[in-house]
This record gives structure tokens, C-alpha cells and sequence, in this order.
């Protein structure tokens, strides 16, 4: 029994020191602001990181000590990764303040309001009837579908005559792109930023109040071995929006799949350049990927906007045979409350500038060199 006792102990050590080796290592990469695939990929799961850390911690502190000051040591390292860990994760609980107010507007007052459903439908996903489910039941104003190819277009053309306003780039390469309107759309285009096969959609949606909202709707290429090596690209066209967004001084949305988290070094750089407010900001991190996987989801859909508008409802939806989960946001425009919400915006820095030029050139020579 006592050599029992001694292997299940022996084992029980080893596997605490290889997770919290795992958990500490992926807390310690991504601080080294590299752009390859394998580095970035650990901004991700912090909520399983923390999982993670946390077993390692309760484990290493309930076993028999060994080493002396060696286990101290780990056991510090680990207490430290979980207060980084949870640093970067607790705004988006509702124990942190809320970035965006509640809206005051009378529900009813439609004609300052707008509703915006996203969802990336999965373009192999073959049933559209649960998408167009959520589209009838909501009624948003604007329709955002991403990895749409022609199939796709063919089964949603059916709400056309309500969402009367378009502007699609079906794709079959997995970053189609489809926009329907109920709202008139002024001078809508579908451009490339970067890649000759990404599209991204920019115009400006006209409330009934008269008042034109930019819109800029994005669903580059994650950092992963089968999409892009580096994350390059995918920060290069984030932070291209943000710097043309700095040049709006009225209401603006960004929104889609950005395949990235809102906790991300990048994130949190393009929020502070385009000064846009993000509404799960104390009210909860909505993770929208992977729809099939409990334990494995983290917020990769996104909508930022900017301080003139207040929120009114902001939901996950239901499953609809893709592997991200839509989300549904309805925002009120309320000009008169900017300066309050002002006071939540964070302002970009010379470095952060710096930085944000840096990034796009890295960018733009990636592409030049046809790195994928």
C-alpha cells in the first residue's frame, strides 16, 4: 500500500507541475507581443487558463510539499498568473462598472433606435432556417452574415423585401459577406482592405430620426497554421479601421467576427485608437465561439460603438448549425448623455500610435510577401 500511495503521489505531483507548467507558460506568451499564430492563440482561452491555474494551485497546495523553497516558489508563480489572468478577464463581468449606460429612451422610440443581428453562419452549414428564424422573430434593422457563399445568398434573398437595402460579397472561401438593410444605406461598398479575397463592408445606415451612423462591418483571418501564420493581417485591418475611424465625428459601429477577444493587446489598442465603447464591458464577456463546446467557448464576436449611443439589449442567440453563436444588439441613440460616457473612453497615447503604425506596416509587408 505505501508504494501505492508513494506512485499516486509521485503522479499526482507530476501532473500539477506539468498543468501549472502549462498554465503559467500561456499566461507568460502572449506578453511577448509576437505576431505568430502559435503565441497569439493564448489571448483566447483565458477564462480555461484560469480553469486551469486554479486546479494547479488547490493540488500543489493539498500535496505533501516537496522541493522546500521550490514549491513555494511555483506556488507564488501560479497566484501570480491568476491575478494577471483575472486582471485581464473581470471587466467583462457584471462585478466590474459597465462601460455603456443603460438606454433611457422609450423602448418604442424606434426612430432612434438601431438593431444590428451578427452571425457567422458557418458557410458549410446548410441550414439557413434557424438564421432566418431569429431574423423574423427580431426584426433587426441590419443583417451582418459572414462566411456566406452564393448557397447562403440564395436561402436569405427571401428577407430582401423587408431589408430592401444590400450590399453582399458571396464568397466561397470562408470570408463571404452579406448585408441587409431595413435602413437606408448611404454610399455602402464592399472593399478589401488587405487580402484580395477578405471583404469588409463600410457605409453609413440612416436612422428614421435622419441621423447617418458609420458602419464598418470586418471578419478578417485568425492566427491559426490552416488560415494565417502570424497574426499580422488580422491586427493590420483592425487597426487600418480604427485609424479611419478616428476621422468620424459621428455615431459609429463597428462590428463582426473579428476572430479575436475583447481582452486582447490588439482589442484593447484598436478601442483606444477609434475611442469606440464596448457594451459587455460589466455586463459579461458573451462568448459567441465554439457553439458546440461548453468548455472551449471565448468572445470572438464583436459590436463597438461609439459614445453616442446607449444600450438597450444586447443577447447571444440561440444555436444555428454554425460553430459561433449570433449575437442581437439593439442600441439607442442618446447624443445628450456623450459626456458622461466620455469619461469611460480610453484615449490612444504617442506609443500607442507608434505601436498602431508599427502593426499596419508589419501588415501590409506580410501581405507584399504573400506570407499565409
Amino acid at each position: 500500500m505505501p508504494a501505492i500511495f508513494s506512485v499516486l503521489l509521485t503522479t499526482g505531483h507530476w501532473a500539477t507541475w506539468i498543468l501549472g507548467g502549462v498554465g503559467l507558460l500561456a499566461t507568460l506568451l502572449p506578453l511577448l507581443r509576437q505576431t505568430a499564430w502559435w503565441i497569439r492563440i493564448c489571448d483566447f482561452p483565458r477564462l480555461q487558463i484560469v480553469a486551469g491555474l486554479l486546479i494547479a494551485l488547490a493540488a500543489e497546495l493539498a500535496l505533501p510539499a516537496v522541493g522546500g523553497w521550490m514549491h513555494l516558489a511555483f506556488a507564488a508563480a501560479l497566484v501570480a498568473a491568476l491575478g494577471y489572468q483575472a486582471n485581464r478577464i473581470w471587466p467583462y463581468t457584471p462585478l466590474h462598472r459597465r462601460q455603456v449606460a443603460d438606454a433611457s429612451r422609450p423602448t418604442d422610440d424606434n426612430d432612434n433606435h438601431l438593431s444590428i443581428m451578427v452571425a457567422n453562419v458557418l458557410m458549410y452549414n446548410r441550414d439557413a432556417s434557424r438564421l432566418l428564424g431569429h431574423i423574423r422573430h427580431l426584426q433587426p434593422d441590419v443583417v451582418l452574415a459572414v462566411e456566406t457563399d452564393e448557397w447562403w445568398l440564395s436561402q436569405l434573398k427571401g428577407i430582401e423585401s423587408d431589408y430592401t437595402f444590400t450590399c453582399h460579397a458571396p464568397l466561397a472561401n470562408t470570408y463571404g459577406m452579406l448585408v441587409f438593410s431595413r435602413l437606408p444605406l448611404r454610399e455602402p461598398q464592399i472593399r478589401y482592405i488587405l487580402d484580395e479575397d477578405i471583404p469588409s463592408f463600410h457605409g453609413c445606415a440612416v436612422l428614421p430620426s435622419g441621423v447617418a451612423v458609420n458602419m464598418h462591418f470586418l471578419h478578417p483571418k485568425p492566427p491559426a497554421p490552416q488560415e494565417s501564420k502570424t497574426s499580422a493581417r488580422r491586427d493590420a485591418e483592425l487597426l487600418i479601421v480604427g485609424k479611419i475611424i478616428q476621422h468620424h465625428n459621428g455615431p459609429t459601429i463597428v462590428a463582426g467576427d473579428l476572430n479575436d477577444v475583447a481582452w486582447s493587446h490588439t482589442s484593447e489598442l484598436f478601442r483606444r485608437l477609434s475611442r469606440l465603447l464596448d457594451p459587455r464591458i460589466g455586463r459579461g464577456m458573451l462568448p459567441t465561439f465554439h457553439a458546440d463546446h461548453h468548455l472551449l467557448r471565448w468572445p470572438l464576436d464583436h459590436v463597438f460603438h461609439s459614445s453616442h449611443f446607449r444600450l438597450q439589449q444586447l443577447q447571444r442567440l440561440t444555436h444555428i448549425g454554425s460553430d459561433h453563436f449570433p449575437i442581437y444588439i439593439r442600441l439607442s441613440y442618446e447624443p445628450e448623455g456623450w459626456h458622461e460616457q466620455e469619461r469611460e473612453l480610453e484615449t490612444a497615447d504617442t506609443d500607442d500610435h507608434q505601436e498602431a503604425a508599427e502593426k499596419i506596416d508589419e501588415g501590409v509587408e506580410d501581405v507584399a510577401q504573400g506570407n499565409d
